[in-house]
């Protein structure tokens, strides 16, 4: 069944995105960022820095030889899905890739489950059996990290989908990365979504190196909001380190999309502090470049400077909030190294024959 769209395509596409720059954190000119209220910075600043100190805990046990194969951190990501989660209502859905701990506590998760899950311990979200990559709660509305790259695109358009034939309003966030965009899979998803009109909000999350390849080393079109334009799918780049902007244009672009008018692209320019993985050094890059990025455009420090600036908390008031999150945090890893490991016998319990 293809449900109508309420413009025609050609008058969406009659407004391409703005052209990229080699800046991460350069905005979308599209609109101005709103103002936050103290009650949003404060909300902002202490989902981002709960991610952040979950991250850097979880690199400590990585360290520690108490989480095993690949751990993908998103240190200086944070404002992405924090912003997005906040456009969001209940029902929608959420679906990412490998780099995915952030996304699970951005949609309630337990940070003690995704600890222990990353622990392999009984009490992690997948039983211990699913690890750092394979995580999953459908009562958050969390279908999942997913390890192949791309994989989840297609299923992100097939929940979108579930959502248009069920016809319950339903909106999902399927996220991928730059390295990502340039699997087959994810163009022959675009192309089923602008055909029904389905509605799934396509986030890139541009980090600028992908596994670890510069992005004008591996992509011919770097601007990632006009992947969708053949298509007719439009797109638009947003400063993915000002939590402001993001929620803005994540606002614009769940509200199109729940609206019947199909698929909408948004290119978060972001960046990753640490490498790809704890396994990756990262010298791909300078430590220069990470320490500006990290001194001029984190998306933490932007909200805590404005809360100081106006006013809004004091030191003492945002150490509180970071002592009370770094507790958490410790009782997150005391949990995830005490819990038992599953009984061997789930070795023969969730298989699909």
């Amino acid at each position: 069944m293809v449900v109508a769209a309420n413009k025609s395509a050609v008058g969406r596409a009659s407004t391409p995105a703005k052209a990229a720059t080699k800046s991460p954190a350069r905005r979308s000119d599209k609109m101005a960022v709103p103002e936050f209220t103290k009650a949003e910075e404060l909300d902002a600043y202490r989902r981002m820095l709960e991610i952040r100190r979950f991250e850097e805990k979880a690199g400590q046990l990585y360290g520690m030889g108490l989480i095993g194969g690949f751990c993908h951190l998103y240190i200086g990501q944070e404002a992405v899905v924090v912003g997005m989660q906040s456009a969001l209502k209940e029902g929608d859905q959420v679906i990412t890739g490998y780099r995915d701990h952030g996304h699970m506590l951005a949609c309630g998760m337990d940070p003690k489950g995704v600890m222990a899950e990353l622990t392999g311990r009984r009490g992690g979200y997948s039983k211990g059996k699913g690890g750092s990559m394979h995580m999953f709660s459908t009562e958050k509305g969390f279908f999942g990290g997913h390890g192949i790259v791309g994989a989840q695109v297609s299923l992100g358009t097939g929940l979108a989908f579930a959502s248009h034939y069920r016809d319950n309003g339903g909106v999902c966030l399927t996220y991928f990365g730059d390295g990502a965009a340039n699997q087959g899979q994810v163009y022959e998803s675009f192309n089923m979504a602008e055909l029904w009109k389905l509605p799934v909000v396509y986030i890139i999350e541009n980090n600028k190196y992908a596994m670890g390849t510069a992005v004008n080393r591996a992509s011919a079109q770097t601007d990632f909001s006009k992947r969708g334009s053949s298509f007719n799918i439009p797109g638009e780049q947003v400063d993915g380190m000002d939590v402001r902007a993001v929620r803005a244009a994540g606002e614009r672009a769940v509200e199109f999309a729940r609206g019947g008018k199909g698929p909408y692209i948004l290119e978060m320019l972001t960046y990753r502090y640490r490498g790809h993985s704890m396994s990756d050094p990262a010298k791909y890059r300078s430590k220069e470049e990470v320490q500006k990025m990290r001194t001029e455009h984190d998306p933490i420090e932007q909200v805590r400077n404005r809360l100081l600036e106006k006013k809004w908390a004091t030191e003492e008031e945002l150490k509180a909030i970071d002592a009370e999150l770094r507790d958490q945090m410790n009782a997150a890893a005391d949990f995830a190294s005490a819990d038992p490991e599953p009984d061997p016998s789930e070795l023969y319990t969730d298989i699909l024959r």
